[in-house]
């Protein structure tokens, strides 16, 4: 058994504050998070007490998550030029957003935050691809001097493109939130043989499911857990077998009924655990 344990994204349930987040927590029939920290280190005042209040209900944080200034999730071209920190403009931002981020974290006791770095270049020679694996090293490195992990999100390049990069990055202290749905949202490979080549850098999964489009840049379709393309019992296993214990985090980013699919989902991954 290597599944240390399962929660919900906060932002999957659209909670106004951590009030509401708590009740749509236990709604769903769970106890676990993993918390958006952007509006913690921005100093919004309807999360400022975030932490105690979450402490308090006995809701567990897993892990954190940092949203990179200026991300457009319009299309997968325009992800593709705002997305981690690909963009020049918004660097110094999201350069002290990281360390804002790194901050909150250490303060609420959370040892792991996740974020997209950003359609790595697969080139090795391209000057881009130099200039993002120094920024995320800038990153991964200010994090750590907080006492926090940095896990890279899947999706927005190959897996080989990323463990290439985790390699160059050359840091202990960095890993992947591997999601199975974004491989396929982004048509960016197969989900099991990108978990199993990834597999030693795994440190939290997000439980999201979906269908690829089958075209180059063009979206594919996120549907509620256990009604995609996602082979669910054998990326299960796969996830049991990981060298590590890791958090399985259950994410829904569409759909008008959250608090519902992400039960359904719980329901569904239970037995798999």
């Amino acid at each position: 058994m290597q599944v240390r344990d399962l929660g919900v994204c906060s932002w999957s349930l659209r909670p106004s504050g951590p009030e509401q987040l708590v009740e749509r927590v236990r709604q769903a029939g769970l106890q676990a998070v993993q918390l958006d920290l952007t509006p913690l280190a921005d100093g919004d005042p309807a999360w400022i007490d975030a932490g105690a209040i979450l402490a308090d209900a006995g809701v567990r944080v897993l892990s954190g998550m940092m949203r990179p200034r200026g991300e457009d999730y319009a299309s997968i071209a325009r992800i593709r030029e705002t997305g981690g920190v690909r963009s020049d403009a918004l660097w110094p931002q999201n350069r002290h957003l990281a360390s804002r981020v790194a901050e909150v974290a250490a303060r609420l006791g959370v040892t792991l935050i996740t974020f997209h770095g950003g359609f790595i270049p697969h080139g090795a020679h391209d000057p881009l691809r130099a200039t993002m694996i120094s920024r995320l090293r800038t990153m991964i490195d200010l994090c750590a001097g907080a006492g926090v992990q940095v896990a890279l999100e899947t999706g927005q390049e190959s897996a080989a493109c990323l463990l290439a990069a985790l390699d160059e990055i050359g840091r202990p202290c960095a890993g992947v939130n591997f999601d199975p749905a974004n491989m396929l949202l982004y048509g960016a490979g197969d989900p099991l043989e990108a978990l199993r080549l990834l597999r030693p850098w795994v440190r939290q999964v997000h439980a999201k499911d979906a269908e690829g489009s089958g075209q180059v840049d063009v979206w594919g379709r996120e549907t509620p857990v256990g009604q995609g393309a996602v082979p669910w019992q054998a990326f299960m296993q796969e996830v049991r077998a990981l060298p590590i214990p890791v958090p399985v985090v259950i994410e829904r980013e569409g759909g008008e009924r959250r608090v519902q699919e992400v039960a359904a989902a719980r329901t569904f991954l239970q037995p798999m655990l």
